[in-house]
């Protein structure tokens, strides 16, 4: 009895949704590598020291699920491989965007919507010819194929498009192509930054970070970069540009993929920064909401989980002290290009030298009760690296990190109480959460195909 009762109000559910009008605006928020230990390592500093009285605003919402990630060939997919399950509701192959397992194109969500008169905008932190955006507007058997998917988006059509930059423009040796001029011939203006933005009339742009040398990271949060772009303000100069075009409905993803290099680092304190500022952008789409609460739906995943990431290790027992993270001024792929640029240029650099720049940048001995072990242990390493330049980098997917730079982090990791299992990503679940019209579909158990054929039943629609 008690099952027939509910599958009847799963039943009625499912008629009043189909009834209901479908979403004139939907906001779809991807968290690269946000795991649930990077939700739960954000929401512990948030509560115990920021002493805020309410979640992130993500668990503020009134769907929370769960999501499997493997891919068509491991059951630890990539960010290729998830993107396009993410994007298309077809699992595939490791390494390949936007195709099933046999090389065949696959649609995606975005372009569905485009082509029922959706207005379109994507927008990530990292490059806007990386996996997860391109997920959405491309189709190669490989990810690095980045004239091929650069190509692509300029003839997608797509109103607004934002990243670091595109790593198309030059072939492998180097060599210029013509993928600019492709941009052009179809009506995209390139612009740099919010204010050539501003001076932009064309409807369809791409916005790129005024950073030309770092095509792949608008840079990290916790490094304070100046007059660079920001996830939440390229968020906001998404929406005012649909808004501009004149679209009665309008799709949006926005990807925080800073949060993934993070996790590729091992770095707990950027990624609590870049998680911090991925809800600064999904409070501008919430604030949205607010102002149409009965025409929005947003969603909010992740990919993948990268790192491994765990609350609470062997040094600390059952605690945490994540405190320690507000001294912490420096990414780690800085502090490491630091050491790294220290060794290139053979400055004469002593270990008291060292010891003022860790005291500075990271808070050590001053407020990280660093040992006198630690120090003697640290102290050894330096003169390994820099004097006797017999340091082994560590090598990771964005970075090669030096010796004495992943040594220092460790010895954080032990006073703020976190853990890793990987420098890659790991096949952990992944958090939904969800608010608006529609919501109430991704409240059940998830796969990450799941995710964009919801949207698509919502809108009455399908892939």
């Amino acid at each position: 009895m008690k099952i027939r009762f509910f599958s009847l109000i799963v039943a009625l559910s499912t008629l009043v949704s189909a009834g209901a009008a479908a979403p004139k605006y939907i906001f779809y928020y991807i968290g690269d590598g946000m795991g649930m230990g990077q939700v739960m390592t954000t929401e512990c500093y948030n509560r115990t020291v920021k002493k805020s009285d309410k979640p992130l605003l993500m668990m503020q919402f009134p769907v929370a699920s769960t999501s499997t990630t493997y891919s068509a060939s491991s059951p630890v997919t990539d960010s290729a491989a998830a993107g396009t399950a993410l994007a298309t509701g077809h699992k595939t192959k490791n390494g390949m965007l936007g195709m099933n397992p046999d090389t065949m194109a696959v649609t995606s969500v975005a372009k569905e919507l485009f082509d029922m008169g959706y207005g379109i905008g994507i927008v990530t932190s990292v490059a806007a010819d990386d996996a997860t955006p391109g997920a959405f507007y491309t189709h190669v058997p490989k990810r690095s194929m980045y004239y091929e998917i650069g190509k692509d988006a300029a003839t997608s059509g797509y109103d607004f498009i934002a990243g670091a930059g595109i790593r198309g423009t030059v072939d492998k040796s180097g060599n210029p192509t013509d993928l600019l001029e492709i941009f052009q011939q179809n009506s995209v203006d390139v612009v740099r930054g919010l204010d050539e933005l501003s001076k932009s009339e064309s409807r369809r742009v791409l916005l790129l970070n005024t950073d030309t040398t770092h095509p792949w990271n608008i840079g990290y949060t916790i490094d304070s970069l100046p007059d660079v772009l920001t996830l939440p303000a390229m968020t906001d100069a998404c929406l005012n540009h649909l808004e501009k075009n004149g679209h009665d409905r309008f799709f949006m993803m926005v990807e925080g993929g800073n949060i993934d290099h993070a996790g590729h680092a091992n770095d707990g304190g950027t990624i609590i920064k870049e998680t911090i500022n991925f809800q600064e952008a999904l409070d501008i789409a919430y604030k949205f909401y607010l102002a149409h609460p009965d025409e929005t739906l947003i969603i909010v995943t992740a990919d993948h989980e990268t790192g491994g990431l765990g609350l609470g290790n062997n040094s600390v027992g059952y605690d945490a002290h994540l405190h320690y993270y507000d001294y912490q001024k420096v990414s780690k792929d800085w502090f490491s290009d630091y050491c790294k640029n220290l060794l290139r240029t053979r400055r004469l650099y002593t270990w008291e030298d060292m010891e003022e720049y860790l005291t500075e940048n990271l808070g050590f001995w001053k407020y990280v009760p660093v040992t006198e072990e630690q120090t003697a242990i640290l102290k050894a390493d330096f003169e390994k690296c820099f004097k006797e330049n017999l340091g082994v980098d560590q090598k990771t997917l964005y970075n090669n990190f030096n010796e004495f730079a992943v040594n220092v982090f460790n010895i954080l990791d032990s006073f703020t109480g976190l853990g890793w299992t990987t420098n890659g990503h790991s096949g952990g679940l992944v958090p939904v959460y969800a608010v608006g019209v529609g919501a109430e579909q991704f409240s059940s158990f998830n796969d990450n195909t799941d995710i964009p054929k919801k949207i698509m039943e919502i809108v009455g629609g399908k892939l």
